[in-house]
């Protein structure tokens, strides 16, 4: 698989408020985004387990086109994801580690979109999101990231030499079908 580039990085620090674009974030292992809702213990969706809520990415591209299915405006920021990526299949990172610079990830579930979006955006997504909503994350080594930083797949053996659990500690990701 090849690798791909972080374009832009979204926060907010409690659910169903305005996406604020930052030029640089730090992600904090077990936590997700320093200073969004979920890493501070709020969201819509925070009782969903830990590891399912860190942290949210999805392809510049993908957005573009649900714009153009739904024949409305619809930007990175209105899909609350925190993570803009382009050049990286995304839903193919689920079940495995990657990297977003020097931050190693793995990949829990794909991100399908909800009612939710809907309710905030007042377009109608579900149904041109289906298969482009993007992924859930979960941060197990920390950094800063950056638009340009390079998001790569990491194999089992560079994920462990990082300190990535293994074995039966090895996170197991939820698969989402629809």
């Amino acid at each position: 698989m090849d690798a791909g580039t972080l374009a832009e990085i979204w926060t907010t620090p409690s659910a169903a408020t305005p996406m604020q674009r930052v030029p640089s974030a730090r992600l904090v292992a077990g936590v997700g985004l320093e200073g969004d809702r979920y890493a501070l213990g709020g969201g819509t969706w925070a009782q969903y387990p830990d590891l399912e809520k860190q942290l949210t990415l999805i392809d510049r591209d993908d957005v573009a086109a649900v714009a153009a299915e739904v024949g409305s405006p619809f930007t990175t920021e209105d899909t609350r994801r925190n993570l803009v990526t382009t050049g990286v299949d995304l839903p193919s990172l689920v079940g495995r580690w990657f990297a977003v610079g020097d931050a190693l990830l793995f990949g829990m579930k794909r991100c399908p979109p909800c009612t939710h979006l809907e309710r905030l955006t007042g377009l109608k997504l579900v149904k041109a999101m289906v298969h482009r909503g993007g992924i859930n994350a979960a941060v197990f080594g920390g950094g800063v990231v950056a638009p340009g930083a390079v998001v790569r797949p990491v194999d089992d053996e560079e994920a462990a030499r990082r300190g990535a659990p293994s074995g039966a500690d090895r996170p197991v990701p939820r698969i989402v079908t629809g």
